[in-house]
């Protein structure tokens, strides 16, 4: 008896759409922006906890700049090859550091030192004035030394605690200087990165983007570096010449704080003036005025003519930045604050300047 051939098996049923898929296309836009501000926030909250590291970082960009603005300098006046510029640069560098340490750090430690004795000394006195008035400073006005360094190394906790294997600020600066003498012999590698990491049709505007930065950056360092120079200079010269003691290092001290925006002059003011008093009501008195004077020449010279022509920012935005940033991470926060504005804003600018062919063909 022959078989009946078998029935086709029908095809199978085309599969629904999946129950964790958006049906409309306003659904799966919807989860695509979702997605994006999820990336977005999720990557603000790890900034913020890498935030002591990524200031460590900003302040070996500083580095940098630093070190190719002197090689650049350099090449004024001598025209050997980039890397052979850039490692004398780099070992006239660890020469002086090297030097320093050696032959200056022990004399230094022993005029801190007395600093140290005359200041706490000043300062007790005028506590125990200011408390007989009914104001107490409490155990700031015992050790206002001590405290001021208490205060200083808490600013700089959370990074100790990052870098780990460092130890204090000491660490934290030859993590910056290794990341600034790594930037510096080769930029183009880390710029080929962040290239790398853009779409290819923005590309171009992020190669010139970074070029602008980096231009900002070696500029604003050697204008500061040159202020720097100066405001120690005329604060040794004058200190000197009116008889306060430990001149040299009032200025050297004077010189390196100004580095610190709106908070390094305050305090150096506040060391001058009484490392001053110290040596009688007279020679307070000069130490006040030159501490005025130099003020007046790093506000309204110094700064408009080197800093002003490199970018120009409203005093509020600098002032408001260098506030945030202090909260947020301390005194790193406050030194790295101008060039963190000035290069957001040279960044911001040649994003408009971009978008605007566009918006006309638009």
């Amino acid at each position: 008896m022959a078989r009946k051939p078998a029935t086709p098996k029908p095809p199978p049923a085309p599969l629904t759409a999946s129950p964790i898929e958006p049906h409309s296309e306003r659904g799966r836009n919807a989860l695509r922006d979702a997605s994006i501000w999820i990336g977005m926030a999720a990557f603000v909250w790890l900034a913020w906890k890498l935030a002591p590291m990524l200031m460590l970082i900003i302040g070996g960009l500083v580095v940098a700049a630093a070190l190719q603005g002197a090689e650049r300098q350099l090449s004024r006046i001598w025209r050997a090859p980039m890397q052979v510029r850039m490692g004398v640069v780099i070992f006239v560098l660890l020469a002086l550091l090297t030097s320093f340490v050696l032959f200056a750090s022990y004399q230094l430690a022993e005029q801190y030192a007395q600093l140290r004795s005359t200041l706490t000394a000043q300062f007790i006195a005028f506590a125990d004035y200011a408390r007989g008035n009914g104001v107490d400073f409490g155990e700031a006005g015992r050790d206002p030394v001590g405290a001021m360094q208490h205060r200083f190394a808490g600013s700089l906790g959370s990074v100790r605690e990052t870098v780990g294997s460092f130890v204090g600020a000491i660490g934290s600066l030859v993590f910056m200087l290794m990341i600034g003498i790594y930037v510096a012999v080769d930029p183009r590698i880390y710029e080929r990165g962040i290239e790398w990491l853009t779409p290819e049709a923005h590309r171009a505007g992020m190669a010139a983007t970074v070029m602008a930065c980096a231009r900002t950056l070696r500029h604003w360092i050697g204008g500061r570096m040159l202020a720097m120079a100066i405001e120690g200079g005329i604060m040794f010269v004058g200190l000197w010449a009116v008889g306060v003691p430990l001149a040299g290092l009032l200025g050297l001290t004077a010189g390196l704080l100004a580095f610190i925006p709106t908070l390094g002059p305050m305090i150096a003011g506040v060391i001058v003036v009484a490392m001053g008093f110290s040596a009688g009501v007279d020679t307070g008195l000069w130490a006040l005025a030159i501490f005025a004077f130099v003020q007046f020449l790093e506000g309204y010279v110094l700064t408009p003519i080197i800093e002003k022509k490199v970018v120009d920012l409203a005093p509020a935005v600098v002032l408001a930045a260098q506030l945030l940033f202090g909260v947020l991470f301390g005194i790193i926060g406050v030194a790295l604050a101008d060039p963190i504005v000035a290069m957001a804003k040279v960044a911001l600018s040649h994003r408009s300047m971009a978008t605007q062919p566009d918006a006309a063909g638009d």
